[in-house]
């Protein structure tokens, strides 16, 4: 039996229970899979981070669902950073993660963390129709082509009529597995649509979004940081957003408000990278025990 430190942050807010949870288990890259993806259970939280020694970056992080290990997470690295800076684990204002989906540059600026996604890539285009009925939704919701994007993890990026539309979003799980294997993907690895509005859920915010998910993770998402790289690297793509910067906005329906400040590496024809920021405020810390390996 071993003993880990860990904390609970939330991510992509300052304040309490807003944004989204995420446990930050320290020295825990170890662990196997299985008993990784128990803990996400245990906390049912929708992502938990295990941290590590590395031979290419400051340090390793290996993001975990209850269901599978992915290469990258938006919440989850704001949250691991949060919690190295609040135990004095980082030196200065760089720090390079070793991922899964390859090296991640974060940068932290007073309380925001900000994080470098890796380059955008497109990939393939579902129709409005049958995206449409993954969530439940009439085709003409739908204003733009969707499409597959991944800056680090691929989401269907899906650009909704308005709040009304986005509030009426159902997902249909059975749908939504037809459609993964019809894109490719073999059926467990599920490419959630991410649903955006091009209108903030406050006068803050440029967009607002949903993510509704698959069991076993809970059914929504209160803020997805890979999403949200994913996403805005689609606006610029397809000149759906005109402001170099912009605020993304997320959980304010779930009353769990985050909000992340998000630009871009290069210019919209040749982009390098999608530079998501946010703040995160460690709720808790504890120690948890669990069987070596």
């Amino acid at each position: 039996m071993a003993t880990y430190q860990f904390d609970w942050v939330d991510a992509f807010t300052s304040n309490p229970f807003s944004g989204n949870g995420c446990a930050v288990v320290h020295q825990g890259a170890a662990l196997s899979d299985d008993k990784c993806m128990a803990y996400v259970r245990e906390t049912s939280l929708v992502e938990c981070t295990f941290t590590g020694p590395s031979e290419v970056a400051d340090i390793r992080v290996r993001y975990f669902l209850a269901s599978r290990e992915i290469p990258f997470a938006g919440h989850p690295t704001i949250a691991t950073v949060a919690a190295m800076r609040s135990r004095g684990l980082v030196a200065g204002g760089r720090l390079i993660l070793e991922t899964g989906a390859g090296l991640v540059e974060v940068q932290l600026d007073g309380e925001r963390i900000e994080m470098t996604q890796i380059a955008p890539e497109f990939g393939a285009k579902p129709s409005q129709a049958q995206v449409a009925h993954v969530v439940g939704l009439m085709p003409d919701a739908i204003i733009a082509q969707p499409q597959v994007v991944s800056t680090g993890l691929p989401f269907c990026i899906a650009v909704l009529r308005d709040h009304g539309d986005l509030r009426a979003a159902r997902l249909n799980v059975e749908a939504l597995r037809d459609m993964a294997i019809d894109l490719g993907y073999d059926g467990t690895d599920m490419i959630e649509p991410f649903l955006v509005t091009l209108t903030g859920a406050t006068e803050a915010g440029d967009t607002f979004s949903r993510l509704l998910l698959a069991p076993p993770s809970p059914p929504e998402d209160p803020f997805t940081g890979s999403a949200t790289g994913a996403m805005a690297a689609y606006l610029w793509r397809h000149g759906l957003m005109d402001k170099d910067i912009f605020v993304a906005q997320q959980g304010h329906w779930m009353g769990r408000p985050g909000q992340a400040w998000v630009s871009r590496v290069g210019p919209v024809d040749a982009m390098t990278g999608i530079r998501v920021a946010g703040q995160g405020h460690v709720l808790m810390r504890g120690e948890v025990d669990m069987p070596d390996g």
